[in-house]
């Protein structure tokens, strides 16, 4: 299994109805056998999240380039594009499953000076997080495998929630969040090893599904 993220930053002159129309022809350019399709206007609240969410799953490695995808991007009103590609990863689901009603991304870069051993904690304390907030119905940590836009990202941490409120309260607010995960990323606390800024992006989950 294998994954394309982009977050597209659109010029402030795209209004909605400009917005939509390129919502409809990067659908059509994405859609293919074999294949989930979540492309869907971001909601407020994002974080360098950018207007608009794609996230691409394809069965195998052949299909990850998506020349179609970066054809309508290069023709488009497109002020900046944030993004990652990336294959398998560490996740799971809860029961009862559901799709869940919000999906949201986290791209984020670690220190490359960071020792292994570091990192694969702080990996554990992210995937330890679905265990105490039941709000999260699927997640999967993953490394990157090519990175494109402001920051060489390392990891995608890609969630889907009961509803927004689930992912800005319960999530967000949670001890296990701010207790042991908020280290990893606060410039004041002597363990912090992701420097650059993030990319905090979510939106309606609503893929297609295409045989």
């Amino acid at each position: 299994m294998c994954e394309v993220v982009r977050l597209l930053h659109l010029f402030p002159t795209v209004d909605a109805t400009a917005r939509d129309h390129l919502i409809t022809r990067l659908r059509t350019a994405t859609a293919g056998p074999d294949r989930r399709v979540l492309i869907q206007p971001t909601l407020p609240g994002v974080r360098n999240g950018g207007d608009i969410l794609v996230h691409l799953r394809f069965d195998d490695h052949a299909g990850i380039g998506v020349p179609q995808l970066d054809a309508v991007l290069a023709a488009a009103a497109v002020a900046h594009v944030d993004g990652a590609e990336y294959c398998a990863g560490v996740g799971g689901f809860a029961e009862p499953r559901g799709s869940g009603s919000v999906h949201r991304v986290l791209l984020l870069r670690v220190d490359p000076h960071t020792p292994q051993s570091t990192v694969e904690r702080f990996e554990a304390d992210l995937l330890r997080m679905p265990r105490y907030i039941d709000t999260i119905r699927s997640w999967q940590l993953s490394r990157v495998t090519r990175a494109i836009g402001t920051s060489p990202w390392t990891h995608v941490w890609a969630q889907e929630f009961t509803d927004l409120t689930g992912l800005t309260g319960p999530y967000l607010m949670h001890p296990v969040h701010w207790a042991h995960v908020d280290r990893w990323f606060d410039p004041e606390c002597p363990q912090v090893i992701v420097h650059d800024r993030v990319c905090h992006s979510f939106c309606a989950n609503e893929p297609t599904y295409l045989a």
